[in-house]
C-alpha cells in the first residue's frame, strides 16, 4: 500500500473514532448531585430519592440524579461551599441557613407570624415567596422549591401557657439571629446548638426548652424528657431546594422546564408527606404519655403573637415591611400572596 494512502486510511479511521467518541460523549447523562444531611426516611430524604426516581423515569438517559444522604458527601459546615464550586448542584437547606446570603429570607423565622401550614402554603405559592426563591441570584444560588417539615411547638420543664412563662428558662436555637432575639424578647435565655446535641442537652439541664415540629421531638424522643408541649405553631421549619445557579441556565431550555415540572409534582407529595409524618408523631406523644400537651385559645396566641412583634420591627428594614405584610395577609386571604 503506497505510504501516502496508509496515512490516508489511518487518519480517516482516527477521525471515525474522534467523531464516535465524541457522539458517545454527547449522550453521556447530565449528573446531578444531590446532597443532604438527614436520613432517607424523612420528607427531605423522600423527597431527594423521588426526585431521582421522577427523573429517571422521565428524562430517561439524559439526566441522572445521584442523591447522597446522611452528611455522606458534604456536612451541614461544607455543602454550600460545595454547591458555589460546582461539586454539587442541588441541596435543600433549612431555611434558617440563608441569613448570610439573603436577609429577606429570615422572615420565615419570625415568630408567630403564619397562623398554620396553609398560610404558609399561600405565602410560598404567591409572588412574594416565589420572589425570595430568586434572592439569591447574584450570589450565583438558585432556589427552586420549598419543601415543609413543619410548623414549630414550644417545649419546656414547666407548663408554658403565656409569654411571661418562659421568663428565665434556657432555649435550645438554631444558629439564626431572629431566633435568638426570639427568645430574648421573651426574657428567655437562647443557646444556639446542634441539632443532635439537644436531647442530651435537655435531660441534663444545660437547657430547658427547644422549638421543633412534632415530628422532630419525637423521633429525637425529647417528649421523654420535657413534661410539657405547648402547640403553639409559632414558626416553620422549612427547607428550600436550591442549585448552583451557573449549572441550572446552562441547561437546555427543555431539560430545564421539565426538572421544574417534576419538583412540582414531588414538592406536593413532599408536603403531605410532612404534615401526616407530624399528625402521626402528634397523635404518638399523645399515646406516650410523657408530655403533657398544652392547647393555646385564640386569646392566648394573639397574645404571645403580640409580645412577638417587636422581633417584627427589629428585622423589618432587613426583611421588608412589604414581605412581612404579605406574609401576615396570607393569613385571611383565600389565595396565594
Amino acid at each position: 500500500m503506497p505510504f501516502l494512502t496508509r496515512h490516508f486510511l489511518l487518519g480517516t479511521a482516527g477521525c471515525v473514532a474522534l467523531v464516535a467518541s465524541i457522539g458517545a460523549h454527547a449522550q453521556d447523562p447530565i449528573v446531578i448531585k444531590f446532597s443532604h444531611v438527614v436520613a432517607e426516611n424523612t420528607p427531605k430524604g423522600q423527597g431527594a430519592q423521588l426526585f431521582a426516581e421522577e427523573v429517571e423515569e422521565r428524562l430517561g438517559d439524559r439526566v441522572r440524579v445521584e442523591v447522597y444522604p446522611n452528611s455522606s458527601l458534604y456536612g451541614d459546615g461544607k455543602e454550600m461551599e460545595a454547591l458555589l464550586l460546582g461539586d454539587v448542584q442541588m441541596l435543600a437547606p433549612s431555611l434558617a441557613k440563608f441569613e448570610q446570603y439573603s436577609p429577606s429570607i429570615q422572615l420565615y423565622d419570625l415568630p408567630f407570624l403564619f397562623d398554620d401550614i396553609e398560610a404558609v402554603d399561600r405565602f410560598q405559592q404567591g409572588e412574594a415567596g416565589q420572589g425570595l426563591l430568586d434572592s439569591m441570584q447574584e450570589r450565583n444560588i438558585q432556589g427552586l422549591a420549598y419543601w415543609h417539615n413543619g410548623m414549630k411547638q414550644l417545649s419546656a420543664n414547666k407548663a408554658l401557657h403565656e409569654p411571661r412563662d418562659a421568663r428565665g428558662l434556657k432555649f435550645r436555637v438554631q444558629a439564626s439571629d431572629v431566633l435568638d432575639e426570639q427568645f430574648k424578647e421573651l426574657r428567655a435565655v437562647p443557646r444556639k446548638m446542634s441539632f443532635g446535641e439537644v436531647y442530651q442537652a435537655l435531660q441534663t439541664g444545660v437547657v430547658n426548652g427547644q422549638e421543633n415540629t412534632w415530628s422532630n421531638i419525637y423521633s429525637q424522643k425529647m417528649h421523654e424528657v420535657q413534661p410539657y408541649i405547648t402547640e403553639s405553631n409559632h414558626g416553620i421549619i422549612d427547607y428550600m431546594v436550591i442549585t448552583n445557579a451557573d449549572f441550572w441556565n446552562g441547561l437546555p431550555d427543555d431539560l430545564r422546564s421539565e426538572l421544574d415540572a417534576i419538583l412540582v409534582d414531588v414538592t406536593q407529595q413532599v408536603n403531605q408527606q410532612a404534615f401526616d409524618l407530624n399528625q402521626q408523631a402528634k397523635q404518638a406523644i399523645v399515646d406516650a404519655g410523657t408530655s403533657e400537651i398544652i392547647q393555646l385559645s385564640p386569646e392566648e396566641r394573639e397574645e404571645w403573637r403580640e409580645a412577638m412583634r417587636p422581633v417584627w420591627e427589629n428585622f423589618e428594614d432587613e426583611i421588608g415591611a412589604d414581605l412581612i405584610d404579605a406574609a401576615e395577609n396570607a393569613n385571611t386571604s383565600s389565595t396565594p400572596q
